[in-house]
């Protein structure tokens, strides 16, 4: 089989693992410099059927508190017999109002411009949570319910356990899987479970997996006619989509799909 870079061909499951193993390679080991990061996310609305299990595994996986969803998953329409659902977690914006107000800098992007938080850093203002457009972001209004398994978890802002009263959390992009050679857990079980809607990589390699299949990142974008939420405000998203009527569309200036109603209620607020 050709290589990857040369053709822009899907790739083999040892190929995505070899990948993915490559980006978890420790920096500095055997004298390997740091390499530059650029992580993204890219979500197939044609290939979502809007289980919810993404949310489920990264519940599991972050053992998040209680009526928590770093992962929301909308109902969208673009009209009555036009339905999609719209997974929607923290997009990683590179221009991210919530960086811009944090009055603490609790949070920021690490080198590879993901968006973190650092709840030894934060006081609670959720001025961040006012500035998301995208309403990614919950508040732990009451000490959240600790599980057994958070006892043995060592904080980090890349990995928040155990989780805090008074404090912002949200998606990290699996940022702990991906220094271990992992992808994160809403991809592995989106594609065990068979829909291999969601996608991650690094842009600056121009390289993006499923988990079963590698493919260039532009080609991915091109052949599903990318588009990112809320492009208008101008803040960059590192999360793409691909759109959901894609395979019945013939004509390249398709309007976009309508963003989703969502629902800016916090269930943990007493």
């Amino acid at each position: 089989m050709k290589a990857v870079a040369a053709t822009g061909a899907a790739a083999t499951l040892p190929q995505a693992a070899r990948l993915v193993a490559a980006w978890g390679a420790a920096p500095g080991r055997h004298g390997r410099a740091h390499v530059q990061r650029r992580w993204v996310m890219v979500i197939d609305l044609a290939a979502c059927d809007g289980c919810k299990k993404c949310t489920k595994a990264c519940q599991a996986e972050h053992l998040v508190p209680f009526e928590q969803e770093w992962i929301r998953v909308y109902e969208a329409a673009n009209n009555q017999y036009d339905k999609y659902s719209m997974p929607v977690p923290c997009q990683h914006c590179e221009v991210a109002p919530c960086v811009k107000v944090c009055p603490v800098n609790a949070t920021f992007h690490n080198p590879d411009g993901i968006v973190l938080i650092d709840h030894n850093r934060c006081v609670g203002c959720r001025f961040c949570m006012a500035a998301c457009p995208y309403g990614a972001r919950s508040f732990n209004w009451t000490e959240p319910k600790h599980t057994p398994a958070e006892s043995f978890a060592q904080y980090s802002p890349e990995y928040p356990v155990p989780h805090r009263k008074g404090t912002v959390e949200k998606c990290m992009l699996c940022a702990h899987r991906v220094k271990m050679g992992r992808l994160p857990a809403c991809l592995e079980i989106c594609t065990k479970e068979g829909m291999r809607a969601i996608w991650f990589g690094d842009a600056n390699e121009n390289l993006v997996t499923n988990g079963a299949e590698v493919k260039k990142l532009t080609q991915l974008l091109g052949e599903g006619r990318a588009f990112q939420y809320k492009e208008e405000l101008g803040t960059h998203p590192r999360v793409y989509y691909l759109l959901p009527s894609r395979r019945d569309l013939t004509n390249s200036s398709a309007p976009r799909p309508a963003a989703p109603a969502e629902d800016n209620s916090d269930p943990n607020r007493p």
